[in-house]
C-alpha cells in the first residue's frame, strides 16, 4: 500500500462528487456531475427526483474515478457517503420504486387528517408545541401520500431515505445510518434508533410510519456492507469494498471544517444555510427539535437552518434580477464581482432589514418572509446585501439561542464553508454580523473532506476524531470583525431583525389564514 485512502461519496442538491482523500487531507482525485435538472416540478412548489437518477449520477462519477486512478484502488480502506436531507423514496416488496422521489426542497402539505390521541394533543397545546407538531405532521410526506396517493402508500414495502436507497444499490442490504436520517421520520437521535412501536409513540406516531416498512440502522462509524458484483459492473467500484456508516451533509461538512468541540461553530452557506455546533452530550436543540448525530461516534450537532438559505439568490436574481445578474449567480468569477459590487453598499444595507423565512420553520412555524426599510434610495443591490445580512441575522439567532439555553457560555469563533464561502465579501460580512473571527479551511468540498475524516476513524487509522481533524484539516483565510461595522449590525440585529417576528406574528397568522380560506 503506497498511502491509505478513503472514497467519499457526496450527493448535494445540485451535484454529486466522488474523491479520494488521503491522511493529510489533502485531495488525492474528485470528479463531480451536475444534474440536469437537479429537480422536477409536476405541480407548482413541488420538487421531485427519479432516485435511479441518482444512482445513475453516482455511477458515472464512479466509474471516471476508478478508471482515472486504477493504481490506487488497492490503496482504498473504505467508502463514506454524504447525502442532502429529508428526501424520500417509496419501494414495493420487489425493490422497485413506486413514485419519484420527494425533496426537501419540496412545499406540498399533507391536510392532516390522522388525528393524534387526544390527551397527546392537549399536552402538546399545553407546552406551547401545538403549531410546531402540526406543521411536523403536515410536512411529513408519509401522511401526505397516505392522503393523496393510498394506493401507492399500500404497495410500499419500504419506506426511507435517498441514502438508504443508494446504500441498498451499493451493498445490496436494506440498511442506512441513523446520522442520514435527519428529516422526518420516527427516529430516536439520542440513542441512534427508531422509536419503539412508531406509530404509537408520542413523537413517533407524527410522522406515520410503521416499524416494519423502516431500515435497519448502523451505528456511524460501523461496517454498513461490502460493494456487491452488481454494484461492481454499474459503478466500477471494487467487489468488496467496504462501505462505514456515514451521515448528513451537513453533519459531514461540520466534521470536514475540523469544528468539534463546543466553542467553534460551522456555517454552512448552501442551498440550504445553517449553523452546527458539536456536543458530545445528547440535549434537545429546543424541546421537540432535534440535535443531530454527527457523523462521528459520542458526537451530535445542535443545529439551525435557514430552509431556502442561498437558494435565495438563485430566487433575487430570477424575480428582479437582469439576465445578466442571473447569469452572474452561475459563474464563479462573476458571483465574485457581483459580491464585490455589494460591497458599495454600507453595512446594514442603509437600514433595509430582511427574514429570510422563504421557507418554513420549525421554531416559527406561522412565519413568513419579510423586508422592511424600503425607501426610494434603496436598489436592487440593497436587496442583494439585505439577503445576505439576513441569512446571517437568523443563524446569529440561533447561536445566541444555543448559547444561552444550551451551552451556557460563548462562542469563540467560527468556520465556514458551502458556496457562499467562496466569497471574500460574504466571509467578511459574517465575521462583522456575528462579532468573530471568521476562517476558512484548505478545500471547499468540506462535507467530502468530513467523509474522509469519518473514514479514516473508522478505518482505526487515527486513534481519535481530534487526531484525525489536527492531521486533515487546515485553516487558511481569517476574517477578522470591523468593529465599526460590528456596532452598526449590533444596532440592527438587536433593535430590528429581533423585534419583527414578535411584531408580526399575528399578522403572519392572518396571512396564513388568508391562504388556507382562499
Amino acid at each position: 500500500m503506497k498511502e491509505p485512502l478513503i472514497l467519499t461519496i457526496d450527493f448535494g442538491t445540485q451535484s454529486v462528487r466522488a474523491g479520494l482523500f488521503n491522511k493529510k487531507g489533502e485531495t488525492v482525485a474528485l470528479v463531480k456531475e451536475k444534474y440536469n435538472p437537479p429537480y422536477f416540478s409536476p405541480k407548482k412548489g413541488y420538487a421531485e427526483q427519479d432516485p435511479e437518477y441518482y444512482f445513475e449520477s453516482l455511477c458515472k462519477v464512479t466509474k471516471k474515478l476508478v478508471e482515472e486512478n486504477k493504481d490506487k484502488m488497492d490503496d482504498v480502506l473504505g467508502i463514506v457517503m454524504s447525502f442532502f436531507r429529508d428526501s424520500v423514496v417509496c419501494l414495493d416488496k420487489d425493490n422497485k420504486v413506486l413514485r419519484p422521489a420527494i425533496l426537501w426542497l419540496d412545499e406540498r402539505r399533507a391536510e392532516g387528517k390522522q388525528k393524534l390521541p387526544v390527551l397527546h394533543r392537549f399536552l402538546f397545546k399545553l407546552i406551547g408545541m401545538k403549531p410546531t407538531i402540526e406543521l411536523n405532521l403536515k410536512r411529513s410526506m408519509a401522511q401526505w401520500i397516505k392522503e393523496n396517493e393510498p394506493e401507492i402508500w399500500q404497495k410500499t414495502d419500504k419506506f426511507m431515505m435517498i441514502s438508504t436507497f443508494i446504500t441498498m444499490k451499493l451493498v445490496g442490504d436494506y440498511v442506512d445510518s441513523p446520522c442520514s436520517q435527519a428529516g422526518h421520520l420516527p427516529i430516536n437521535f439520542k440513542k441512534g434508533v427508531w422509536y419503539k412501536n412508531p406509530d404509537k409513540h408520542i413523537k413517533g406516531q407524527i410522522f406515520g410510519v410503521d416499524a416494519k416498512r423502516l431500515c435497519k440502522l448502523v451505528p456511524v462509524g460501523e461496517v454498513l456492507g461490502e460493494i456487491t458484483e452488481e454494484a461492481s459492473r454499474l459503478t466500477g467500484l471494487p467487489v468488496g469494498m467496504k462501505m462505514f456508516s456515514g451521515g448528513s451533509d451537513k453533519s459531514a461538512e461540520t466534521l470536514g471544517l475540523g469544528v468539534v468541540d463546543d466553542r467553534t461553530a460551522a456555517i454552512s452557506y448552501g442551498t440550504a444555510s445553517t449553523i452546527e455546533i458539536p456536543i458530545n452530550k445528547y440535549k434537545d436543540a429546543e424541546p421537540f427539535l432535534p440535535s443531530y448525530p454527527a457523523i462521528v461516534k459520542g458526537y451530535y450537532n445542535l443545529d439551525v437552518q435557514v430552509y431556502r438559505g442561498y437558494w435565495m439568490l438563485n430566487w433575487f436574481a430570477k424575480q428582479f434580477g437582469t439576465q445578466e445578474v442571473e447569469k452572474l449567480l452561475d459563474e464563479k468569477d462573476e458571483i465574485e464581482k457581483l459580491n464585490k459590487a455589494m460591497l458599495d453598499i454600507p453595512p446594514g444595507s442603509d437600514g433595509l432589514v430582511l427574514q429570510p423565512y422563504w421557507g418554513p420553520g420549525l421554531r416559527r412555524p406561522l412565519a413568513k418572509g419579510a423586508i422592511i426599510g424600503f425607501s426610494d434610495t434603496h436598489t436592487k443591490m440593497h436587496v442583494y446585501r439585505a439577503i445576505i445580512e439576513g441569512i446571517a441575522y437568523c443563524l446569529k439567532e440561533g447561536l445566541e439561542l444555543f448559547e444561552k439555553k444550551r451551552l451556557h457560555h460563548k462562542i469563540d469563533k467560527i468556520r465556514i464553508s458551502g458556496g457562499g464561502s467562496q466569497s471574500d465579501a460574504i466571509c467578511q460580512i459574517t465575521a462583522d454580523i456575528f462579532g468573530l473571527p471568521v476562517s476558512r479551511i484548505q478545500t471547499f468540498e468540506c462535507s467530502s473532506l468530513g467523509c474522509a475524516i469519518a473514514g479514516f476513524v473508522a478505518a482505526g487509522e487515527f486513534n481519535c476524531v481530534h487526531c484525525a481533524v489536527k492531521e486533515m484539516v487546515h485553516q487558511t483565510d481569517e476574517f477578522l470583525p470591523n468593529p465599526e461595522n460590528t456596532k452598526r449590525y449590533k444596532y440592527l440585529f438587536e433593535n430590528v431583525y429581533m423585534p419583527m417576528y414578535p411584531s408580526l406574528k399575528n399578522i403572519y397568522a392572518k396571512v396564513k389564514k388568508y391562504n388556507d380560506e382562499f
